[in-house]
């Protein structure tokens, strides 16, 4: 069995519903841990009005009893603490059709999802479009991947993320598990305090000029064995999950694994992680292979760089065209941020954390986690007789 994720609702609507299906019995749940790890999604300098606001209050409906899963697929709904203010617009059923009509986008935002979304449905209103399109939506994701971070700690996996870049501002990446912690816990997302007034002129500078600002960031994974994931087929390959999963968090643009495209104009005789013997085991030189060979983990940490454009919400909007006029136009202005990248880590952890669960409960199966650890634990004692001498 896998884990899989299913999410509805829209950034301005009553709620988000989840549904986790796959979960074994067993996994404690610490409300908690989900509470800070979207207090992290919150987090950033450049982060608009709109985090002040949402307060992310959630329930758990099903599959849980006593903080404890049952096995059974768990549900839970993300309120919406501005429910109020838009029920008019919103409503399934009971609309303000003045206030709907007050509302409505017929100007779509270069670079989001507006126009695209109006062609393939045949909306005349962007509203429709932009509410699921919203990353708001990360928000049910960071709940979902929050709890799949829980099964991978019990068994000594563990990730964390970092921002190495906010425009052309570059940042080192963490090199050891205290600076690693930092950067988890800095509200720039970096490991090193000193950085942070550089990035935050940066971001001041494009909020002067009504503009917005993208970035990097990294995501690594620690305690994975070698022999997760698969070569056999092209959907299988771990890598290619991991990439489609990172891509899919709004204003991403580029998925490396490892060396990435630096490794293009490289040798081979430089690329390639050879073996050498350490003590009594075997391990590798380097790691520009970012943990994966093949689509399989290799034993070393799996990094992931994503990048993310600016969000297309601009202060000083893009010129457009009106759908209905068919006249130039500036693009609709709607309530947004300077720069997500810090908060973009934490959605980068939860879908990669999603991805991991997802492998790991197909290659190993078992309906409770007792029975899902004992037999992870048997492939890591195998492997690890593997490489040592």
């Amino acid at each position: 069995m896998s884990i899989r994720l299913l999410s509805s609702g829209e950034s301005h609507g009553k709620g988000f519903l989840i549904i986790i299906e796959g979960m074994p019995s067993g996994l404690a749940i610490s409300k908690s841990d989900i509470e800070r790890q979207l207090a992290r999604r919150r987090r950033g300098y450049g982060r608009g009005d709109r985090m002040k606001l949402e307060k992310d209050e959630f329930e758990f409906y099903s599959g849980l009893r006593g903080g404890v899963t049952t096995g059974n697929p768990i549900g839970v709904v993300l309120h919406n603490s501005e429910w109020g203010k838009w029920k008019d617009i919103m409503d399934a059923f009971d609309l303000n059709e003045e206030r709907v009509g007050q509302k409505a986008i017929t100007r779509p935002r270069p670079g989001h999802a507006d126009a695209s979304g109006m062609a393939k449905f045949g909306f005349e209103d962007a509203r429709n479009v932009l509410e699921r399109a919203s990353a708001r939506c990360t928000a049910a994701w960071t709940i979902a991947g929050t709890l799949c971070q829980m099964l991978l700690n019990e068994l000594g996996i563990t990730v964390k993320s970092a921002v190495t870049s906010i425009g052309k501002e570059k940042v080192n990446l963490p090199e050891s598990d205290e600076e690693w912690t930092r950067a988890c816990s800095s509200d720039m997302g970096i490991s090193r305090k000193e950085d942070e007034p550089r990035l935050q002129r940066a971001i001041d500078r494009a909020k002067e000029e009504g503009d917005s600002l993208g970035g990097t960031f990294a995501v690594a994974v620690k305690g994975m064995p070698p022999g997760i994931g698969s070569y056999s087929e092209w959907d299988r390959r771990l890598d290619g999950r991991l990439a489609q999963a990172l891509m899919s968090i709004p204003s991403s643009k580029g998925v490396e694994i490892g060396g990435g495209f630096s490794l293009s104009e490289m040798c081979g005789s430089e690329v390639h992680d050879e073996f050498i013997l350490s003590s009594d085991r075997w391990g590798r030189r380097t790691n520009n292979a970012g943990g994966i060979e093949g689509g399989v983990t290799n034993g070393e940490d799996i990094f992931v760089h994503v990048a993310l454009k600016p969000i297309p919400t601009l202060k000083k909007p893009l010129h457009t065209f009106d759908i209905g006029t068919k006249k130039e136009a500036l693009a609709h202005v709607e309530r947004s941020d300077v720069c997500v990248v810090p908060a973009a880590c934490i959605v980068g952890e939860a879908m990669t954390s999603l991805v991991l669960a997802q492998v790991i409960c197909e290659q190993f199966g078992g309906d409770r986690v007792e029975d899902l650890k004992c037999r992870f634990e048997k492939h890591v004692n195998r492997t690890r007789r593997m490489f040592h001498v």
